[in-house]
């Protein structure tokens, strides 16, 4: 991780009379040679100083001061310059109180129909010292005002869209960029085994910079089996398929799903790992189908190392359709049942054209391999 930029604090002077008085008069006689001298000396000096290109150099400079500045704040003073920001809600009046600073974020799409997982998702995000947003995509925020912890969350709604586009607008690298994780998870998972503190200290002591929590196979909708939680390990970061050709998975292999692979529902990712992200994103990808596979840029190195799934925080995908109804209606009921594979089965147009875009755009023909 990167380290943040550090202020350098003012030092407390100490006063000594006694020293001063003893200083003045060296200063003054010091102060007069300089200016005697200059008069004479000064003028050689500007002649070599632009012999050997100094001058040039320091008004080089200078100028590489100002133009390094962030675009529109090159007539402003350096001190005053503020690069990035953060969620942090600050009172109309006085100052804030002084609380623990948040080093993580949880930003989650949620619809009011959902309103009893998620209110067991804040709380416990909450409980544990993160930020928490919420992206409303109904269009309802009132509703979830009955709730205790509604005011300490951040609300931002637009209807009909997926957390990706929300993320894309509102989780700018600049604006997020002081928290250590971001956490950009789906409505539908189950939290009452996961601890948010703990998963953080493991992603950081195995230095994952990409992962997600785990899913109890007992109580999940599993669709990829690397996803699936092992009860002996505390992280993984591959699965192991018979199949043929490309559909095995060993010890060998190198590309997704097989390793450096996560899936899109509850992905948690770095700091550095998000402002890489982030400028994937498309501006007019929907579900973002087609991102997990490209994740292994944004790795920070050896996506088969920095890229895991973590067994010991592990959670629940209950699949309940989200954006409502709109899901349901758009993509087919899978044969034998009645829930519906929105990731999977759908044909909607508006998915399939911007995700052929996502890849003929970067000249990527296939996914990353």
């Amino acid at each position: 991780m990167k380290s943040r930029d550090c202020i350098p604090l003012v030092t407390e002077r100490k006063s000594c009379s006694s020293c001063l008085c003893s200083l003045i008069p060296a200063t003054a006689l010091l102060c007069i040679v300089y200016f005697l001298g200059s008069s004479y000396v000064a003028p050689a000096n500007k002649e070599k100083l632009s012999m050997w290109g100094v001058t040039d150099f320091l008004q080089s400079s200078n100028k590489c001061k100002s133009q390094c500045k962030p675009l529109g704040s090159e007539p402003l003073p350096e001190g005053i310059i503020t690069n990035t920001s953060n969620l942090q809600m600050r009172p109309l009046w006085g100052f804030p109180k002084k609380e623990k600073v948040s080093t993580s974020l949880f930003a989650v799409a949620v619809g009011i129909k959902q309103k009893d997982i998620v209110h067991k998702m804040v709380k416990k995000f909450l409980s544990s010292g993160f930020v928490v947003m919420l992206f409303h995509y109904d269009g309802i925020v009132d509703e979830w005002k009955d709730f205790a912890w509604s005011d300490q969350v951040i609300h931002v709604s637009a209807r009909n869209q997926t957390k990706w586009w929300f993320a894309k607008r509102f989780l700018h690298p600049g604006i997020v960029w002081e928290y250590n994780y971001i956490f950009l998870w789906d409505e539908d998972l189950g939290v009452e085994d996961f601890h948010p503190k703990k998963y953080v200290s493991i992603v950081e002591r195995e230095g994952l910079e990409i992962s997600q929590p785990a899913l109890d196979t007992a109580k999940s909708e599993v669709h990829h089996q690397i996803t699936a939680r092992g009860r002996k390990s505390i992280v993984h970061r591959r699965t192991f398929k018979h199949g043929v050709n490309r559909t095995s998975c060993d010890g060998h292999s190198k590309a997704p799903p097989c390793t450096g692979w996560i899936e899109m529902m509850a992905p948690v990712f770095s700091r550095a790992a998000w402002r890489c992200v982030w400028y994937m994103i498309q501006n007019d990808l929907i579900h973002a189908w087609g991102l997990d596979m490209q994740l292994g840029y944004c790795a920070q190195g050896d996506r088969t190392k920095n890229i895991g799934v973590v067994d010991a925080e592990y959670i629940v995908h209950y699949n309940r359709p989200t954006l409502g109804s709109t899901v349901e209606k758009n993509h087919s009921t899978l044969q034998g049942g009645n829930k519906t594979y929105s990731h999977r089965r759908g044909k909607d147009p508006r998915v399939e054209r911007p995700t052929s875009r996502f890849y003929s755009r970067l000249d990527w023909s296939a996914p990353f391999i």
